[in-house]
């Protein structure tokens, strides 16, 4: 290949990292919606969609060189990632403690109606 191709080749894959990352970046943005709308069913499939693109990415993202723009860019783009993964996690965390103390209020709920029978209302 000659040294015109080469560039514009790198330049085609850098602009793809680039737009991969765009569009991870952007479905994070939709699971970091979901989770703070309690969608849980949503945010599975989301992060589903997010894990194929993470696997789909990382052969190109491991072989392109970028420039500093691009590499500014996606550092920035990854920077936005952790933070809506934060929010994210801080959601569905807060949604895991309420599903637990539903869940023991339950059992023990169950405990009192085995020891002592239905209540008198």
């Amino acid at each position: 290949m000659n040294k015109g191709l080469t560039q514009a080749h790198e330049r085609m894959s850098s602009a793809q990292v680039i737009a991969n990352y765009e569009l991870l970046s952007a479905l994070t943005v939709q699971m970091r919606v979901a989770a703070e709308h309690g969608k849980w069913e949503t945010l599975i499939s989301l992060e589903q969609q997010r894990s194929d693109m993470v696997t789909a990415m990382k052969q190109i993202d491991a072989v392109t060189k970028l420039d500093e723009t691009a590499y500014q860019r996606k550092n920035q783009l990854i920077n936005n990632i952790l933070a809506d993964e934060a929010e994210i996690r801080n959601h569905t965390e807060a949604w895991m403690k309420q599903l637990q103390e539903l869940m023991q209020s339950n059992v023990q709920e169950q405990r009192l109606h085995h020891a002592y029978g239905p209540s008198i209302d």
